[in-house]
C-alpha cells in the first residue's frame, strides 16, 4: 500500500491550483463575497472548471469525458473553494445521470454543452417535506397527450436559479393505478417554472434555491427511459459525492491549519510566541490530526469506488466523520486566534459556516450513521 501521490496525481492537483488561483479567484473576488454569483460568472466558472474535466469526471474519455478516477478527482476537488464545488458537483454529477440513464436522443441533446461548461444543470429530488428518501416524492407527473404535465415545489436544490435543465425526480401515476419514480429532464427554454434563491449560512456564492412547477409543460421525449433504477442511480452517485464534499471540508480546515499555525509563530503574549506554550501546540497537533485523519479516510473511500467495491457505509463515514472533524479543527483555530478569530476580516468564520453548510448535502449525519449501521448489520431501520 503507497500513500505517496503518483507523478500524474501531482501534476493534476498543481494544475488545479493554478486553474483556481488565475480563473476561479479572480471571478469569485469580484463579485458580492456574500451573494450567489450571478449566472454570468457562473458559466465563466463552468468554462474554467471543464477544462480541467470537473464537469464530466465520470464519463468515460470515449464519449467526451474527463473519464477519471474517483481518487483523483477527489484530489483535485480537495483544491477547490467549496462554494464553487456545490456549483460544479452537482452540475457534473447531473451531467453523469443524463449520460448513464438517459436516452441517445436526450444524450446527444445534452451532454456536449454540459461537459464544456455551456449550459448548467441541476437534479432536484429533495422537497419540503421530502429530504434523505427519494422514495416519498410528491411532485407528480401526468402524461396528457405528447406532453408530460409536472405540479410540485423542490427544494435545497444547487444551481437552480441559474440553471438550463433540471434533471427532476417525481412521481407518475402509472395506468393500473400504482405509482413509480420517474426522472424528467425540464428545459428551461421550452418549460415554464419558476426558481427563487435560497440564502443559507454558509457557501453564499453557490446558488441554491426552490422550483415550483404549475402544470409545467414538458415534452414527452423528456421523460426518461423507465428501468425501475430511478433511485439507484441516485444512490450510485451520491457514493463519490460523499467522500468529495467531506474532501471539501478538508480543504477548508487545512487553510485553517495554516493560518493557525502562522498566528503562533508570530504572535507574541507574556514575552514570547505562544506557539511555544504547550496548550497551543497541543491543539495545533489536534488540527493537525483531524485534518489529515479526514483526508485519509475520505482518500480511502474513493479508492474503494475506484475498485469497484460496495462503499456504501464507507462512503458515509468518510462524508460524516470529515464533516464533524473539520469543524472541530476550525473551532480550535479559531480558538488560538483569540478575538481575532472571531472576526470577519479574518475569515476563519466563514470557513465555520461552510463547513457547517457541507454536513447537509448528499445526506445529513444522522441518515450517514443509519447507512453505516445498515452496512455493519445488514438491518435497514429506514423502513
Amino acid at each position: 500500500m503507497d500513500f505517496e501521490l503518483s507523478t500524474e496525481q501531482q501534476m493534476l492537483v498543481s494544475a488545479t491550483k493554478r486553474m483556481v488561483e488565475t480563473k476561479i479567484l479572480p471571478v469569485l473576488k469580484s463579485a458580492p463575497r456574500n451573494e450567489p454569483l450571478d449566472r454570468v460568472a457562473a458559466l465563466k466558472i463552468f468554462a474554467a472548471a471543464a477544462e480541467m474535466g470537473f464537469t464530466s469526471a465520470r464519463i468515460p474519455a470515449d464519449a467526451g469525458g474527463a473519464g477519471l478516477k474517483m481518487l483523483d478527482y477527489g484530489l483535485m476537488t480537495e483544491q477547490m473553494p467549496a462554494s464553487v464545488v456545490l456549483m460544479v458537483q452537482p452540475h457534473e454529477a447531473t451531467t453523469a445521470r443524463i449520460y448513464l440513464g438517459g436516452t441517445p436522443e436526450q444524450r446527444e441533446r445534452y451532454v456536449s454543452d454540459f461537459i464544456e461548461g455551456k449550459r448548467i444543470a441541476c437534479t432536484a429530488s429533495s422537497e419540503p417535506d421530502v429530504g434523505s428518501n427519494p422514495r416519498e416524492v410528491k411532485t407528480t407527473v401526468q402524461r396528457i397527450g405528447d406532453e408530460l404535465v409536472v405540479n410540485g415545489t423542490k427544494l435545497w436544490i444547487s444551481n437552480a436559479p441559474i440553471c438550463d435543465l433540471v434533471n427532476l425526480t417525481a412521481r407518475m401515476r402509472n395506468a393500473d393505478g400504482s405509482t413509480s419514480l420517474v426522472r424528467v429532464l425540464v428545459d428551461r427554454s421550452e418549460s415554464k417554472f419558476e426558481t427563487r434563491n435560497v440564502h443559507l449560512v454558509g457557501l453564499r456564492q453557490s446558488s441554491h434555491g426552490e422550483v415550483s412547477f404549475s402544470d409545467c409543460r414538458v415534452p414527452l421525449a423528456n421523460l426518461c427511459p423507465d428501468t425501475g433504477e430511478t433511485a439507484k442511480l441516485i444512490t450510485l452517485t451520491w457514493l463519490a459525492n460523499r467522500p468529495l464534499i467531506g474532501l471539501t471540508a478538508v480543504g477548508l480546515a487545512q487553510r485553517a491549519l495554516e493560518m493557525a499555525v502562522s498566528y503562533a509563530k508570530t504572535r507574541k503574549q507574556f514575552g514570547k510566541a505562544i506557539g511555544a506554550f504547550q496548550l497551543i501546540q497541543a491543539d495545533l497537533a489536534e488540527i493537525q490530526y483531524l485534518v489529515v485523519s479526514s483526508r485519509l479516510l475520505c482518500y480511502y473511500a474513493l479508492a474503494s469506488l475506484d475498485r469497484g467495491e460496495r462503499a456504501n457505509g464507507l462512503s458515509a463515514m468518510a462524508k460524516r466523520c470529515s464533516i464533524d472533524a473539520c469543524d472541530r479543527a476550525v473551532a480550535l483555530a479559531m480558538r488560538i486566534h483569540g478575538a481575532m478569530g472571531l472576526s470577519a476580516e479574518l475569515g476563519l468564520e466563514e470557513l465555520a459556516r461552510d463547513i457547517r453548510t457541507l454536513s447537509i448535502p448528499d445526506g445529513a449525519p444522522g441518515i450517514l450513521s443509519l447507512i453505516q449501521g445498515r452496512e455493519l448489520t445488514g438491518l435497514d431501520a429506514f423502513r
